[in-house]
C-alpha cells in the first residue's frame, strides 16, 4: 500500500493546460492544493482526514513527485522549476497565478457534479494564496489559506501582496461583502507568509478569520501540525459546505 493507493486518479483539462488529479471520498466537495515539493505523505494524510470527515477531496498534482517525502533535496528539485513556470507568480505585485483559472474550472466542474452551496478550496504555502484567487467563483464557497507565501515575500509590497489582479481582489471584496468568508492559518513568527494576513484584515475586515499559532513553524496542517487548525479547517468546511 502507497499512500494514494486508495486514491482515483484523474486528469482535469481546461484552456489548454491539463494537470493530473487523485479523488476520494464521498460528500460535499473539497479541492487541497499541495504544497512544495508536491503530494507529500504528510499533505496526503491530511486530506485522508478530510475524507474521514464526510467530503469528497480532489488532489490536484501541480508539480513534484506523488508520494515523495518532504526533504530539502526534494524542495530543491523542485522549487527552480516552479520558480520559471509560466503558471506561477512568484515574484510580481498584483498579479493572478495564471494557474487559479485551472483551479476554478476544477472547481466548478465539482460543485456542477455534487451539487450543495459550493465547494471547499484549500490552499498551503506557495499554493496558499490559490485558494483566494478560486474564491472569484462562486463555485468555491469555503476558502481556506494556509501560510499563503506568494509572491516571495522579499521586500515590504511583495510581503502584503495577495497574489491577486486588482480585478480578482475587487471580486474578493464583493463576495466577501456577501456573506463568503475566508479562513487563514499560519504561525504568527513566520517570515514566509509576510504581512498579507494584515493585508486581508484590511481588505475583507471580519470576511477574514485568522487562525495563529505561537512558536516556530511553517507548515500548519502537515510538517507542523496543529490539531486546532485541522479542527477549525473541518469545522469551517461543515458551517460552509453542508
Amino acid at each position: 500500500m502507497t499512500p494514494l493507493s486508495t486514491w482515483t486518479p484523474g486528469v482535469h483539462s481546461a484552456d489548454g493546460t491539463t494537470h493530473p488529479t487523485y479523488r476520494k471520498g464521498s460528500g460535499p466537495g473539497v479541492i487541497v492544493i499541495h504544497e512544495i515539493p508536491g503530494l507529500t505523505p504528510e499533505v496526503i494524510g491530511f486530506a485522508e482526514e478530510v475524507v474521514a470527515a464526510g467530503y469528497t477531496v480532489v488532489l490536484p498534482h501541480l508539480f513534484g513527485t506523488p508520494e515523495r517525502p518532504m526533504s530539502v533535496g526534494a524542495i530543491a528539485a523542485v522549487l527552480p522549476k516552479v520558480c520559471v513556470s509560466r503558471e506561477f507568480t512568484t515574484m510580481a505585485t498584483g498579479r493572478t497565478s495564471p494557474v487559479a483559472a485551472w483551479l476554478r474550472s476544477l472547481a466548478r466542474s465539482l460543485h456542477d457534479e455534487l451539487g450543495g452551496p459550493g465547494v471547499g478550496a484549500l490552499g498551503m504555502c506557495f499554493t496558499g494564496g490559490f485558494a483566494l484567487a478560486m474564491m472569484v467563483d462562486t463555485a468555491v464557497a469555503a476558502p481556506v489559506l494556509a501560510q499563503p507565501s506568494l509572491p516571495f515575500p522579499v521586500g515590504r509590497a511583495r510581503a502584503a501582496d495577495l497574489n491577486l489582479s486588482p480585478e480578482d481582489l475587487a471580486a474578493v471584496r464583493e463576495r466577501a461583502a456577501g456573506g463568503c468568508q475566508v479562513l487563514g492559518l499560519r504561525y504568527r513568527k513566520d517570515a514566509a507568509v509576510g504581512t498579507r494576513f494584515e493585508t486581508l484584515t484590511q481588505e475583507i475586515g471580519d470576511a477574514f478569520i485568522r487562525v495563529e499559532f505561537d512558536g516556530k513553524g511553517h507548515s500548519t496542517l502537515t510538517e507542523h501540525r496543529q490539531q486546532e487548525g485541522v479542527d477549525r479547517v473541518l469545522g469551517f468546511f461543515d458551517e460552509k459546505l453542508r
